[in-house]
């Protein structure tokens, strides 16, 4: 999978505009809201808590990449795929709390940026690192 950049509080990868990072927060709060409140009817989103950290607008705003996480990362394929099942009612929610010309297309993946920092945390508490921290 491609890397992502700019996390929350993160700087704002280069050539990213305000505006797509406003409609991106915009898309991401009426998902994250639609969730939450059990708007999706669909019995494999309700079995799950989903959080989605982050949504990416496209320059011209017409694709949304929404990253999504299921609580605890476990089922991330079935999550995914009742969320594609869903999309079309998803994208008309979200064009009506969204004033843009065009209601964004949807695209759903999975947020690895929690598996990164897990990864990153074991490197930094190994034996080898520690040792070479202790050296400096």
């Amino acid at each position: 999978m491609a890397k992502r950049n700019a996390r929350a509080g993160d700087r704002p990868a280069a050539g990213t505009s305000q505006r797509q990072l406003r409609i991106g927060e915009l898309v991401r709060h009426k998902l994250a809201d639609m969730l939450a409140r059990g708007d999706i009817h669909d019995d494999v989103l309700a079995k799950y808590v989903i959080s989605v950290p982050e949504v990416r607008m496209s320059p011209d705003l017409k694709l949304a990449t929404v990253y999504v996480m299921p609580l605890g990362g476990q089922d991330v394929k079935p999550v995914l795929e009742a969320l594609e099942r869903n999309k079309r009612y998803i994208r008309g929610e979200v064009a009506h709390a969204v004033n843009t010309k065009y209601a964004p297309d949807l695209r759903f993946r999975f947020d690895e940026t929690f598996d990164e920092g897990a990864r990153i945390d074991a490197l930094l508490a190994s034996p080898k690192v520690k040792q070479d921290i202790g050296k400096g």
